[in-house]
């Protein structure tokens, strides 16, 4: 061990979910380390067969999600050097996904809900000039990087298994993009309501905490949806002056 480097100790899952359990590897780590770099060392001196996903190495792909110390994180932007000393450090697999080996889990569920989305549907004949405004106000939501860390600490998903009733805040800031978007014409609200389940959300902004990119899920995506279902189902003037003008529009349909 160099004179800079210290010990530390990491206790990773091992197997599957039903047949697992952690093992420790001792890692020598200098300054700078990020979790990664030990998982890698501990792959290549001690467990060729471990099981982990990782990509780019730089924050951007969102391959290597995990949990450490019980916190959804990636590894290549958790420091050693952050985490508490002189405890054995814990990684484990995503809990709100099943397991398949090791660190690595079947996060294919969220793609299959993403399907359910309807397309961006401009008009045939949009002008696609934009105020810097209106850019910006959707601009934030495609930082997303996928890494799912939201939707594996959103409770809703993880403590109550909701899956076939939420689609989560991963789900629900797409949704905001399009929604937000002043070219798009499809009316989604009534989707957002009834299919996304936005209404099982109760904004405890625990997605927030732990997004790599920063993205203000909560405060700039899930609040102006509920604020906007608010406006279109549950005010009383909103609500009626939505039936007055179904109703002219239906009788004026009717006119010979």
């Amino acid at each position: 061990m160099t004179e800079k480097a210290k010990k530390v100790v990491f206790s990773i899952f091992r197997g599957t979910p039903e047949n697992g359990q952690y093992q420790q590897y001792p890692v020598e780590v200098v300054d700078g380390m990020v979790v990664l770099d030990a998982i890698l060392d501990i792959q290549a001196r001690y467990a060729p067969d471990l099981g982990v996903r990782c990509n780019c190495s730089a924050g951007k792909c969102g391959s290597c999600s995990v949990e450490i110390n019980g916190i959804p994180k990636l590894m290549c932007k958790t420091r050693i050097n952050d985490l508490p000393a002189r405890k054995p450090i814990i990684i484990g697999p995503l809990k709100s996904f099943p397991g398949i080996k090791d660190l690595v889990t079947d996060i294919s569920w969220n793609y299959e809900v993403n399907k359910k989305i309807p397309f961006f549907a401009p008009h045939k004949d949009t002008d696609w000039r934009m105020y810097q405004f209106e850019i910006n106000r959707i601009q934030e939501f495609r930082k997303c990087i996928e890494c799912f860390l939201c939707q594996d600490t959103c409770h809703v998903i993880r403590a109550h298994d909701k899956k076939n009733e939420y689609f989560g805040p991963r789900v629900l800031v797409r949704l905001a993009a399009l929604a937000m978007h002043p070219l798009d014409e499809l009316k989604r609200m009534q989707f957002i309501k009834e299919s996304a389940g936005i209404g099982l959300c109760n904004v405890t902004h625990c997605c927030n905490d732990v997004c790599p990119e920063k993205i203000k899920i909560t405060d700039n995506a899930i609040i102006p949806l509920k604020e906007r279902l608010a406006d279109l189902f549950y005010d009383p003037l909103l609500v009626f002056i939505h039936k007055i003008f179904k109703r002219n529009r239906a009788s004026q349909k009717c006119r010979p």
